[in-house]
């Protein structure tokens, strides 16, 4: 490898994107501006005994929690200084019955008071009714990963990203401490879709936030929808790009089981009633790369996705 960084890297090697986002049905953004640790959620202005409980509800209940700040601040200038009060950010990921609820709250600390398994489920009202402040939000919210305390990719490149499109879309894009796989930065991941998606530039975030307002998903730098595991993902955006379908909400991924040592099914349905069998593999390859810029390389994984079988009902 000749690259200079884990991104450099990836991209030098052809790294996939699909298959890569982190899986989770909920995602739970806390405001915490100020400068932010490898382990954000213990290394940050946020006391850290109430971010390792933020995490272990999390973690109990398969939701994603993550720390934000609004672009284009000093690390150091910090709201929440002199005050407690933040904004949240929680949305649900099923194709079909995606919401984003926000609303600022008095303490960090209140966020323990969120209905978890709610969220996870789903269930709008409950969430609601445990954090009353929140209300739902019309248009997608995009957060960039910058922390560069984890991975200096994610600062040098997902930053200008950050505040170039907080730029063009007030009140829309947020910094984000960490969405998984540095070395696709810039990363983000787009609420309440639970999209994920790498290499991003300025111009395509703003097409991503414009697909968003039409209901629609980018196919081109995807790394998949959180909603499900890396096969089904794969799967999933084998068939967008087999038959141009760009409405977020038209596929789902109800099936998708191992059939063999690193082999999966996945089960592919269209609202109009089509439906598609894929076959799933992920296989090793001879080449390395790095994961992040702090640690060594590894082997490559490539995924090969075929459709078996397709029909309509």
């Amino acid at each position: 490898m000749t690259g200079s960084s884990c991104s450099a890297d990836s991209a030098l090697v052809g790294e996939q994107l699909a298959g890569s986002a982190p899986q989770a049905l909920g995602w739970v953004a806390l405001e915490q501006s100020g400068p932010w640790g490898a382990k954000a959620f213990t290394a940050s202005h946020l006391d850290p005994e109430l971010g390792r409980a933020i995490e272990a509800v999390a973690a109990e209940h398969d939701v994603r929690p993550v720390l934000v700040r609004r672009p284009g601040r000093h690390a150091d200038e910090h709201v929440d200084h002199d005050h407690d009060a933040r904004r949240l950010l929680v949305a649900h990921t099923r194709p079909g019955a995606t919401w984003l609820l926000s609303g600022t709250i008095a303490a960090p600390e209140d966020v323990l008071a969120l209905d978890w398994a709610a969220v996870r489920d789903g269930d709008q009202e409950a969430v609601r009714r445990s954090l009353p402040s929140l209300v739902p939000v019309d248009r997608a919210q995009l957060l960039v990963c910058t922390n560069g305390t984890r991975d200096v990719c994610c600062a040098v490149e997902g930053r200008p990203v950050a505040i170039g499109a907080a730029a063009a879309h007030t009140g829309r894009v947020w910094e984000v401490t960490h969405t998984s796989g540095h070395r696709f930065a810039p990363t983000a991941v787009l609420l309440p879709a639970g999209t994920l998606h790498g290499r991003l530039d300025v111009d395509g975030a703003s097409a991503l936030l414009a697909a968003a307002d039409r209901g629609e998903t980018v196919v081109s730098g995807s790394r998949g929808r959180s909603t499900w595991s890396g096969p089904a993902q794969v799967a999933e955006l084998l068939v967008r790009e087999a038959t141009a379908e760009v409405s977020l909400d038209a596929l789902a991924v109800p099936a998708c089981e191992t059939d063999g040592d690193q082999a999966w099914t996945a089960t592919v349905t269209h609202a109009d009633g089509r439906r598609w069998q894929v076959r799933v593999v992920s296989e090793p390859t001879d080449v390395e790369r790095r994961e992040s810029c702090l640690k060594g390389p590894v082997g490559l994984r490539r995924w090969t996705a075929a459709v078996t079988e397709s029909a309509l009902r």
